[in-house]
């Protein structure tokens, strides 16, 4: 079994490719829905995400997708399970297994993230359902006294048993504690923090018995806090966070993949980029990153919801899965985008002319 979780994970991070979480719950789902007068039931949110992993050349970028409980039940219209589509172009199928981050008692303005009652039959279940990797978020505000050692200990401790009772159903945990872009912190604050965040989770890891090389990091980048009046550059970005993960993930982790936490899908590319072209080759473990609005949200400006518009949602949805394989080569550019654009912009002329958003 321990063979096998180190294969899953190397397998997940090679070829220079990365996860696309689509595991967004039914309510934040539905939230992104309304924004664009889409419908908000269970067959539009089934139509999206087949419209995902029905995606041409997908699996050329994509080595892995993180599914929703009710997605990795769903199929294709043609009758395909979703996680057959996905497997049979080479795409590993994941499952986000917590149950939301919820308010923590005696700790105003903090989150404890649940789910572990009951989680070691919803992960073999999961397993025999074909997933074979696994995803916890913790969530860690910035503020005004926050976040507290409290929080950040009963949130590494929960993240380090989930990652063990995955091991042991046969699943790769991808372990994601996020320090929260909102707020005016400094970027030296996010590093500060995200270090002491790091550190705390590896130390449960290791009380916990997991085997490092099983798993996956799944970090926030260092960014200062969205209303901070001081944002700094790509290439500052890119060298804070090499440099606060050199301090803080063992060696012996095959990879850390990012999380976009809100950034613009161009910025998270570049910034991805950034960190492999000066340090790649300085790196004990792959830099690729697990995007899921980066990723998704152009093309579900596209899609609105019509089958008509599904080929340039497709597109688009592919063009970033591309951009952000070329990012982990090193090869991002900003002229990627802007023959992206064109190509868009004439997709969505064509699609107005012929009456698609109606």
């Amino acid at each position: 079994m321990t063979q096998a979780l180190i294969d899953t994970a190397r397998r997940m991070v090679a070829d220079h490719k990365g996860l696309l979480a689509m595991d967004e719950s039914n309510p934040t789902c539905n939230k992104r829905f309304a924004q664009w007068g889409i419908p908000q039931n269970e067959e539009t949110r089934r139509a999206y995400r087949e419209m995902i992993v029905t995606t041409p050349g997908l699996g050329e970028s994509i080595s892995g997708a993180i599914l929703y409980d009710e997605t990795i039940r769903q199929k294709t219209e043609d009758g395909t399970s979703f996680v057959k589509a996905l497997i049979d172009v080479g795409i590993i199928p994941g499952i986000k297994v917590d149950t939301g981050a919820k308010d923590m008692a005696g700790q105003p303005g903090e989150k404890i993230t649940e789910g572990l009652d009951g989680l070691r039959e919803r992960l073999a279940e999961y397993f025999q359902m074909g997933a074979r990797f696994a995803k916890w978020r913790a969530v860690i505000a910035v503020g005004n006294g926050i976040p507290s050692r409290g929080c950040i200990e009963a949130n590494a401790n929960a993240l380090a048993r989930y990652a063990a009772l995955c091991q042991e159903a046969g699943l790769v945990p991808v372990v994601e504690p996020e320090v929260l872009m909102a707020g005016d912190h400094t970027l030296e604050r996010c590093c500060e923090l995200t270090e002491e965040v790091l550190r705390t989770v590896f130390s449960q890891l290791y009380c916990q018995r997991v085997k490092l090389e099983g798993l996956i990091l799944k970090p926030n980048m260092m960014l200062p806090g969205l209303s901070c009046p001081s944002q700094e550059a790509v290439d500052e970005v890119a060298e804070a966070t090499v440099s606060c993960l050199m301090r803080a993930v063992p060696a012996a982790v095959p990879g850390i993949m990012f999380l976009s936490g809100g950034q613009s899908p161009e910025l998270a590319s570049a910034r991805l980029n950034a960190m492999n072209v000066r340090f790649k080759s300085r790196l004990p473990w792959a830099l690729a990153f697990s995007f899921a609005r980066a990723i998704q949200q152009p093309a579900l400006e596209i899609w609105r919801g019509k089958q008509a518009n599904v080929p340039a949602a497709q597109r688009a949805l592919d063009h970033r899965a591309k951009c952000n394989r070329a990012a982990r080569r090193g090869e991002y550019t900003v002229a990627m985008e802007s023959d992206q654009q064109e190509t868009a912009l004439r997709g969505v002329a064509s699609l107005k002319h012929a009456g698609s958003f109606s």
